[in-house]
């Protein structure tokens, strides 16, 4: 996958995430929630022997990988 459509599915999961997990982020926020949440969901789900292919899957996973960092940073803002 090319650094553009990474820039735009991190983007797009990102934004996705900002408004189903009610925070406020910016653009750039929402694109390295997007990738970096992509990238830690992927390797758990390697670990568990799965894989998801394609722009869809990927948008999935980068979608809930974006969810769960929030979701850690809150938790951890709040320890």
């Amino acid at each position: 996958m090319n650094i553009i459509l990474w820039i735009i599915i991190g983007g797009v999961a990102g934004w996705g995430a900002e408004q189903v997990m009610h925070s406020n982020h910016g653009i750039l926020m929402n694109i390295l929630l997007g990738i970096v949440g992509a990238v830690v969901l992927n390797a758990i789900i390697a670990l568990a022997g799965l894989a998801l292919g394609g722009i869809l899957g990927q948008l999935i996973v980068a979608f809930a990988g974006a969810c769960l960092l929030i979701w850690l940073g809150r938790r951890l803002r709040h320890a």
